[in-house]
């Protein structure tokens, strides 16, 4: 710690150990405590992990979100991965009702790497901008869901399957917890190597990293690869405790995004932290349980998340310092 950083009040150190996440955890604090106050039952341990299972698949969508984002990318395909990804496991125990659990998640997860791959290739070597890359890509495999299975998914998911979704291990800890913790970790860790900062470094100026030796279409396709990984297993978990459905992964898409931005992570890359925006996606889930035990439509969700996005990314583009300038600018009009 340099010697201007120990001259901080230690409360100012904290917020900027943070960095740009620490509002969304002001506000996962401010939203926690609203709904212990709105039910007291929520801190019951079943309650509440129960609160955290239903919230991980959008973590593990944020986490794999924030990877492309933060090398100033999009990627719009994830909701479609989800779905396709639990139609197809349907499909597949429709047809070979007793493979192994484990040989169709692993199916799902390379699935999920080859649509980032493809997504990753285009956007790189093709230069086409991600966004139309991952709606078209979202639009594909919409499109190919509802023609393979005419808008009514057939087969089943067997409780096997199902139990990383909603089973529990040991009798009270539930695997979709388990799942989300190890993504976390995995994200963390990954951020801290070499490859985290390049992502970091990529996003902040292509063409510095470039001159700086750091392959950026390669970079950029795996994070395209691992967000689309991260897909296919909140599809596993989704398909657990949902169901099958021709719209299991609708509006993820969005959600994650929204996540990622709550979480202070800059559009258009370099900065921001993967614990961050798995915080946003925790806030975003608390936010949207407190509207719900409030009482409030769940049809307003997406005008929620529209403000959220607007006024996140409003701010973190604010030039607060040309601000804080202006109140020290004394009547004269130059600073002293």
């Amino acid at each position: 710690m340099t010697t201007a950083a120990k001259a901080l009040p230690a409360g100012r150190r904290a917020v900027r150990a943070l960095g740009t996440a620490a509002p969304v955890y002001a506000l996962l604090a401010v939203l926690l405590a609203a709904l212990a106050l709105t039910d007291p039952g929520f801190y019951e341990p079943d309650r509440f992990l129960a609160f955290v299972k239903r919230a991980a698949p959008l973590v593990i969508l944020a986490a794999g979100q924030y990877l492309v984002i933060v090398c100033g990318e999009f990627d719009l395909s994830v909701g479609a991965v989800v779905t396709a990804g639990v139609v197809v496991a349907a499909e597949l125990y429709g047809s070979f009702p007793g493979a192994p659990w484990l040989f169709v998640t692993a199916i799902l997860l390379l699935a999920g790497a080859l649509a980032g791959l493809v997504s990753g290739l285009i956007t790189t070597l093709l230069r086409v901008p991600s966004f139309i890359t991952t709606l078209g890509m979202m639009l594909i495999l919409e499109g190919a869901v509802f023609f393979w299975t005419g808008g009514s998914p057939h087969g089943a998911l067997p409780t096997a399957f199902r139990q990383l979704g909603r089973g529990s291990a040991f009798g009270w800890l539930p695997w979709a917890v388990l799942v989300c913790l190890a993504t976390g970790l995995l994200a963390v860790r990954l951020m801290r190597s070499d490859f985290g900062r390049t992502l970091l470094a990529t996003g902040d100026s292509e063409r510095a990293a470039a001159l700086s030796g750091v392959r950026v279409a390669r970079t950029r396709t795996i994070a395209f690869v691992l967000s689309g990984a991260a897909a296919a297993l909140a599809a596993v978990l989704v398909g657990g405790f949902s169901g099958v459905s021709a719209q299991a992964g609708r509006g993820y898409e969005f959600e994650a995004i929204t996540a990622v931005v709550l979480g202070g992570v800059v559009l258009g890359g370099g900065r921001g932290s993967v614990v961050g925006a798995m915080a946003g996606a925790f806030s975003l889930h608390a936010l949207f349980t407190l509207l719900n035990l409030q009482g409030v439509s769940g049809a307003l969700e997406s005008t929620v998340q529209g403000v959220i996005v607007i006024a996140a990314v409003g701010l973190g583009a604010a030039d607060w310092s040309r601000l804080r300038r202006r109140r020290i600018e004394p009547s004269g009009g130059k600073p002293t």
